[in-house]
């Protein structure tokens, strides 16, 4: 019986992806000797995080435009009480 047994970390996993060949020039170039993986490692996780803001960006950007009229009746209403109770000097 022939048997294929690959040894993986409890934290690491070994995975085979394609990449343009541009892309593992520039891999090579910026990447120091033997520490590939940990490239591939930052820059997804940078690319999640991004990713991550940029949404909540777009759904903040969305609330406030959802909920602008309404905000904007409110401040107008406590406008004057606001101002008899903090007059300017």
């Amino acid at each position: 019986m022939i048997m294929n047994i690959i040894t993986k970390s409890d934290n690491h996993k070994r995975i085979d992806i394609t990449l343009p060949q541009e892309t593992i020039k520039l891999l090579e170039r910026i990447s120091k000797k033997g520490d590939r993986s940990g490239l591939v490692d930052q820059a997804i996780r940078f690319y999640a995080k991004e990713m991550n803001r940029a949404k909540l960006r777009k759904e903040l950007n969305e609330g406030a435009t959802a909920r602008y009229q309404r905000d904007l009746d409110l401040a107008n209403d406590w406008f004057f009480l606001e101002n008899e109770v903090w007059p300017e000097k």
